[in-house]
């Protein structure tokens, strides 16, 4: 998840590597973060969401939610697809389809999960290998938005002797400069997921097991942070980096209970069914913590790894179920990322028959 600004960044350094001008500089710009305007239909999904069946509620999603079809694969086809048959340009399109393909790589490259073959499959993936905050990701794109600002603000006659020596480098070196800086960007953005691959071999190789690599979330630059099923009763939590192999080692219970709860496992369970019917499924390892009060049994449920997640995260998402010991019925809540509150949550949400 890389920031818009560099988003558009990369848009610009699109356009300028290639040498396009004017409108179509623009445009590719514009294409650059036309991924991210998908905050607009989900707004629309935000306001009838909780009109609409449970079926058509997660289809919607699908269609409307923030990285989801305006991710996909199929939606830069249809937009690579609407460049060539306006324009017959075939150096234009492949430009707007880097620009547009660059947008959704980064988001499923870095820390948040998307669904990029939807329609044809609703199964959620992430490749992880990038931290979202990082510095080469973030700041390289900035350097066209940069260089066009200060070419801007010196025609208008202002910073009359400033930035001299760089005006002049840049002036004699400009294609060089921006196909260097593409070609940079492009090799980091390859060769991290390449080395995610042997840092997760070599993990999975010291502990004696299958390591998920989507499910190693980056929690800084270099640095990852992993889970696997330990045995049945625990997950096995470690924090590992490129330089020194597993940093830290900890141990989160599956299922914790407070008091004297009949048939803990059994809500737990119910709770973890209830949850897999719901959208956008952002857990890989649930941990359930259940306790009885006043005739209703509470089950909190909520990823293994969020105590050693200092910032946002993908899973980072706390639900609670209270169900009624009577009669069966149920409320659901969530409290998402670092909100304080909670918010009650549809009986939409969830399907029937769980």
């Amino acid at each position: 998840m890389v920031n818009t600004v560099s988003h558009l960044g990369i848009g610009l350094l699109i356009a300028l590597a290639l040498g396009f001008k004017g409108k179509k500089r623009g445009i590719l710009a514009f294409l650059a973060i036309l991924p991210d305007l998908d905050i607009i239909p989900y707004i629309l999904f935000a306001l009838v969401s909780d009109s609409v069946s449970h079926e058509a509620r997660n289809q919607l999603f699908y269609l409307l939610g923030h990285r989801e079809f305006m991710h996909s694969i199929l939606f830069i086809l249809i937009v690579t697809l609407f460049i060539w048959l306006k324009t017959k340009d075939r150096r234009f399109t492949a430009a707007g389809f880097a620009a547009i393909f660059l947008h959704s790589y980064l988001d499923y490259a870095t820390s948040w999960k998307m669904r990029p073959f939807y329609p044809f499959s609703t199964e959620t993936s992430i490749m992880g290998a990038v931290y979202f905050f990082d510095p080469l990701a973030n700041l390289l794109p900035l350097l066209p938005l940069f260089v066009l600002f200060v070419g801007y603000i010196k025609r208008k006659g202002r910073w009359n002797g400033k930035f001299n020596s760089f005006c002049t480098f840049f002036t004699e070196n400009r294609s060089k400069f921006y196909r260097t800086l593409l070609v940079v960007l492009l090799v980091w953005l390859t060769v991290l997921p390449v080395a995610k691959i042997f840092l997760v071999n070599y993990i999975s190789n010291a502990e004696g097991t299958k390591i998920s690599y989507q499910e190693t979330y980056p929690s800084s630059p270099g640095k990852f942070l992993t889970a696997y099923s330990y045995n049945s009763t625990h997950y096995k939590i470690l924090e590992v980096s490129y330089w020194a192999g597993i940093e830290r080692r900890g141990y989160i219970e599956k299922i914790n209970v407070t008091g004297d709860v009949a048939d803990a496992s059994a809500y737990a369970e119910r709770a973890g069914k209830l949850y897999s019917t719901a959208v956008p499924q952002e857990i890989d390892y649930p941990v359930y913590s259940v306790s009885e009060e006043n005739g209703s049994i509470t089950v909190m449920l909520s990823d293994a790894r969020n105590p050693y997640v200092e910032y946002r995260a993908y899973f980072k998402t706390v639900y609670r179920f209270v169900f009624d010991t009577e009669s069966g019925e149920y409320e659901a809540y969530a409290r998402m990322q670092e909100e304080d509150e909670e918010e009650k949550l549809g009986d939409n949400w969830f399907g029937r028959g769980t």
